[in-house]
C-alpha cells in the first residue's frame, strides 16, 4: 500500500509539474496584419484583414497553441504604394508593439521595402497573401519571406491561355508604374508573344491622376483586340478603363488580379460586362468552407481573403511545430506544416491541427486556398477565371 501511495503521489506531482510548465509557457502573442487599408486596393483589404483575423481568433479561442497562448492582431497600413509609410508602420509594430510575425504586406513594392528595411534586420517572418511580383521569388530573405498567392510569372501563363482560347491576336497593355505592374506586364508580354500573340504597346500609368485621356490616346493609337489593364481597381486602372470607354477606344478589358473586386463593376457599370480576367482562387473543399465561415463572421471571402486566412494559419501552426513564437525558431517549420505528409487540415480545423502537432504528429495544411508551397516558399498557384456579367464578377472556371 505504501508503494502504491508513493507512486500515486509521484504521478500527481509529475502532473502538477507538467501543468506548471504548460501554464508558464502560455503568452500573449501579437501578429501584425499589415495591409493597404488606404490607397489603390483599399476596397479589398477589409476582407483580407478579416480573413487573417478569423484564423487568429480561431486559434486563440482553441487554447491549444503553445500552452494556451492567446494571439492578438495588430494592424498597420502599407498604403499599397508608399514604401516609406509601409516601412514606418512595420517598424512601429515590430519595435513598439513587439509583433512576432507579419501577415503582409499586400502590394509588391511595399512588401519588398518591409522585408528589406525591417523584417530582415529584426528577423521577423512575413507571409504575404497578395504580393505577386516575380522578383520576390529570388529576393534575399534569410528564410523569412513566404507568400500564399502565386507569382505573376504564373499569372502571365494563365492569362495567355485565356487570351488564346478567346481568339485574341493582339492586345494593348497598360500597367501601374511600380514593381507589381512592371513584373506582371513583363510576364504577360513574354508569354503572350511566345504563344504567337502581339502586344501593340506596353505603357506605364501613374495612380492617383484625375485624367487619363493622354494615356488612353497612346493605347488607342497602337490598337489591339483588347486592352489589358495591369493596375489597381480603386485608382489608375479604373481611371484608364473609364477614359477608354468615354472615348470609345476599347470595349473589352482584360483584368489581372489587382483589378478584381466588387468595387470596379460597381463603379463602371454595364459597360464592363464581357470583360474578363484572373485572380488567385480554387474550387477546393477548403474554399467552400471558408466562404461559409466568412459569411457567418460578417465578411465576404473576396480576393485574397482566403490567402490571408492561410497566411495567419501557417504562422501559428509553425509556431506550434517549433514550440516557440519566435520567428528565428519557427521559420524553418512553415514549409513542413504547409505540405504533405500529414493529416489534411481545412479552415475551421486549426485547433485539430494544433493538437496533432502537440502530440508529435504531422499536418498537411490545405486551408482555404489549397496551399502548396514550392521553391523559396511561395504558392504553386491556382486561379479563378473571372467574367464580368450582369454588373458583377462571376466565375467562368478554375485553372
Amino acid at each position: 500500500m505504501k508503494k502504491l501511495l508513493i507512486g500515486t503521489s509521484m504521478a500527481a506531482m509529475a502532473a502538477i509539474a507538467a501543468f506548471a510548465v504548460t501554464a508558464a509557457s502560455a503568452e500573449d502573442i501579437k501578429l501584425g496584419v499589415i495591409l493597404g487599408y488606404t490607397g489603390p486596393i483599399e476596397s479589398l483589404t477589409p476582407d483580407m484583414a478579416a480573413g487573417a483575423e478569423l484564423a487568429i481568433k480561431e486559434v486563440s479561442m482553441s487554447g491549444a497553441l503553445l500552452g494556451g497562448s492567446k494571439v492578438m492582431p495588430v494592424r498597420g497600413d502599407t498604403t499599397c504604394t508608399d514604401s516609406a509609410a509601409a516601412t514606418a508602420a512595420t517598424e512601429r509594430l515590430v519595435t513598439s508593439d513587439k509583433i512576432k510575425a507579419i501577415v503582409g504586406g499586400d502590394c509588391s513594392g511595399v512588401t519588398t521595402a518591409m522585408l528589406q528595411n525591417v523584417a530582415l534586420a529584426n528577423g521577423i517572418v512575413m507571409i504575404s497573401p497578395s504580393a505577386t511580383s516575380p522578383a520576390l521569388s529570388s529576393i534575399e530573405d534569410n528564410g523569412l519571406f513566404f507568400r500564399t498567392a502565386p507569382s505573376d510569372a504564373r499569372q502571365g501563363q494563365v492569362l495567355t491561355a485565356i487570351l488564346k482560347e478567346k481568339g485574341v491576336k493582339s492586345a494593348a497593355l497598360t500597367y501601374t508604374n511600380n514593381d507589381y505592374g512592371k513584373g506582371l506586364a513583363n510576364s504577360i508580354k513574354m508569354n503572350f508573344e511566345k504563344a504567337g500573340g502581339k502586344i501593340t504597346i506596353s505603357a506605364a500609368h501613374e495612380d492617383g491622376k484625375a485624367d487619363y485621356t493622354a494615356e488612353v490616346g497612346a493605347l488607342a493609337a497602337a490598337g489591339g483586340d483588347v486592352l489589358i489593364v495591369a493596375g489597381y481597381l480603386d485608382q489608375g486602372g479604373k481611371g484608364i478603363i473609364q477614359a477608354a470607354l468615354d472615348t470609345g477606344a476599347f470595349e473589352t478589358f482584360v483584368l489581372p488580379d489587382g483589378m478584381i473586386g466588387d468595387s470596379l463593376p460597381m463603379a463602371i457599370g454595364a459597360d464592363l460586362n464581357g470583360s474578363y480576367g484572373t485572380v488567385p482562387g480554387t474550387d477546393s473543399p477548403g474554399a467552400a468552407k471558408f466562404g461559409d465561415m466568412a459569411k457567418a463572421a460578417g465578411f465576404k471571402a473576396g480576393p485574397f481573403a482566403s490567402e490571408s486566412y492561410d497566411a495567419a494559419a501557417l504562422i501559428m501552426l509553425a509556431m506550434q511545430a517549433a514550440g516557440s513564437s519566435e520567428s528565428k525558431m519557427f521559420k524553418s517549420k512553415i514549409i513542413g506544416v504547409a505540405n504533405a505528409p500529414g493529416t489534411k487540415i481545412y479552415p475551421g480545423e486549426l485547433a485539430k491541427a494544433l493538437k496533432i502537432i502537440a502530440g508529435g504528429g504531422e499536418v498537411d495544411y490545405v486551408g482555404a486556398s489549397a496551399v502548396e508551397l514550392i521553391g523559396p516558399g511561395e504558392s504553386a498557384g491556382n486561379y479563378r477565371e473571372i467574367l464580368v456579367s450582369g454588373g458583377k464578377n462571376t466565375t467562368a472556371k478554375f485553372r
